[in-house]
């Protein structure tokens, strides 16, 4: 019976667990506050009542009360913190070997391609027990990823990306909704998440006819030029990219920033936004020129440039020391 009447729904992730545990707490020291103060309430309206011929009393404070109740509710509220804030860190920070797939919201689907080049729409076939990362924008409003099932819901904006994971737990077909008023077909933007077992997924990207999304990015690279700019050696106008995805980058201005998706997608809309060391903001930019699935294969290109090893909180900052050639230098990431 209590099948049919579910209190939430079906947990399929690695982190719904977590986050359930969360939320009954919260629900278990609600309910009990609540139920404390009604009896409290009940207790001095009885016990303090008016009474014929009783004069009221003042009751002086009672100092070890006061503390009990706010040294309890102190420590009950920071248990709640920093449970909340590891529930947070841990649906905010994928794994570094997770299965990539972007996302281009717009009104009113869900556009997803896989990096190694099959594409869908309204629907998204994740294997079993493997970490996904979901590199997510959107392509005209605010729109956003859920799962109620997978516990995981994530704000898709324009003009950058943000990030979700999750590893799915159990295979089986799940809702996938936009949480955020996009417009009047808001409510039919929906779609699935179907979890497969890995030799069925195996099978199902096999059938694929697009190559990996990394080699289209590098023939739109070779095609707008940024070859000729970006180049392995020092003769080129533009920095090397090669292991840059993922390091520190010293700029002009003396600031260092990791070379994450949004910094790659930045340099290509907005090149003087955040200008290398010992580079000029020569660079156009290609805002307009480029769409969002050519955005998202010109990013997956360039981080796949960087080889295993090369990046980390330890590596040295890339681009540091100006280049030895003239003053014609390009500006950023092409």
């Amino acid at each position: 019976m209590l099948n049919d009447f579910p209190l939430w729904p079906e947990r399929a992730s690695a982190l719904a667990g977590n986050v359930d545990a969360l939320y009954i707490f919260l629900l278990i020291v609600s309910g009990l506050m609540t139920a404390l103060i009604f009896v409290a309430i009940l207790y001095f309206a009885a016990r303090y009542r008016y009474r014929p011929g009783v004069r009221a009393e003042q009751i002086e404070g009672s100092i070890p009360l006061e503390l009990t109740w706010s040294v309890i509710p102190f420590f009950v509220f920071m248990a709640i913190f920093f449970w909340g804030a590891v529930v947070y860190f841990k649906s905010r920070t994928p794994p570094r070997d997770s299965t990539e797939v972007y996302v281009v919201a717009k009104q009113w689907m869900w556009k997803l391609e896989h990096a190694e080049g099959q594409r869908e729409i309204n629907e998204l076939h994740v294997p079993v027990g493997r970490d996904v990362k979901l590199i997510m924008t959107s392509q005209d409003v605010i729109h956003s990823f859920f799962v109620p099932a997978f516990r995981m819901k994530q704000d898709v904006v324009p003009g950058r990306y943000t990030i979700a994971w999750f590893r799915a737990t159990k295979p089986g077909t799940y809702h996938l909704f936009c949480t955020q008023y996009c417009g009047t077909q808001h409510s039919g933007m929906i779609g699935d998440i179907v979890v497969m077992e890995p030799s069925q997924y195996e099978a199902w990207m096999g059938g694929g006819p697009s190559g990996p999304l990394s080699a289209t990015g590098e023939k739109i690279f070779a095609e707008l030029g940024c070859v000729t700019c970006h180049r392995s050696d020092t003769q080129g106008r533009g920095p090397n990219l090669m292991g840059i995805f993922g390091r520190p980058v010293l700029l002009e201005d003396g600031r260092t920033i990791n070379a994450d998706e949004n910094y790659i997608r930045e340099s290509i809309l907005d090149p003087g936004a955040k200008v290398v060391n010992g580079y000029k903001p020569v660079m156009p930019t290609f805002q307009g020129l480029v769409t969002e699935e050519q955005l998202n294969a010109l990013v997956a290109y360039v981080k796949s440039l960087s080889q295993p090893g090369e990046s980390g909180p330890n590596a040295k900052p890339a681009l540091a020391v100006p280049a030895k050639s003239s003053n014609t230098k390009g500006s950023q990431v092409q």
